[in-house]
């Protein structure tokens, strides 16, 4: 039987600035292991929303700790995958790949074309600075120079940004998106 394994205080904007309030919930499979999924209910009383299944887990206590973690951002992607759902396609047999590996990494290219960011540093700072400083503080070295790349918020040359340490990086994304972050933003 499913059950409500979190529900979060933080309302949930979609793209057309509705409010949703969001769960997490879970169930146990016929073959024991759990799934999760997130469920959201528009504030304005409209007909509830949920994702397609987000995790499995070995247990209960695994599925409820995969809840407890969740951020506002995944939120957000959860509700949007819920308004979009994916529609699977209904080839019979999957194509064949092109080529036998990935491309091999040329520095030149690399450097062209910036690694993609885990985390868009505006968004969640829209949310308050202290939410962002606490999510980028939760992220290795490497990613921090990737969101610095990524979103062109230093001049610095890649090899000084590889060199920083985590709180020096976290710094300098903050000020770097306080300075470049609409007025009114906190």
């Amino acid at each position: 039987m499913a059950e409500v394994l979190v529900r979060f205080t933080d309302p949930v904007v979609g793209p057309d600035s509705q409010v949703f309030a969001a769960q997490a919930c879970g169930r146990e499979r016929a073959d024991g292991l759990w799934e999760g999924w997130l469920e959201f209910l528009p504030a304005d009383g409209g007909e509830p929303l949920r994702s397609p299944r987000e995790t499995t887990q070995p247990n209960r206590t695994d599925a409820l700790y995969w809840a407890t973690g969740l951020t506002g951002v995944y939120l957000e992607g959860a509700l949007d995958r819920a308004l979009r759902p994916a529609v699977r396609s209904g080839a019979v047999e999957p194509p064949e790949p092109m080529f036998d590996g990935p491309a091999e990494i040329v520095d030149e290219v690399a450097e062209a074309h910036p690694a993609d960011s885990v985390l868009n540093p505006f968004s969640v700072y829209r949310k308050g600075e202290q939410l962002l400083r606490q999510q980028l503080a939760a992220l290795s070295p490497w990613h921090l120079v990737n969101i610095v790349r990524a979103y062109e918020l230093s001049d610095l040359d890649p090899a000084v940004l590889n060199a920083m340490d985590e709180t020096a990086l976290v710094e300098l994304i903050v000020a770097a998106v306080r300075v470049r972050a609409p007025s009114g933003v906190r």
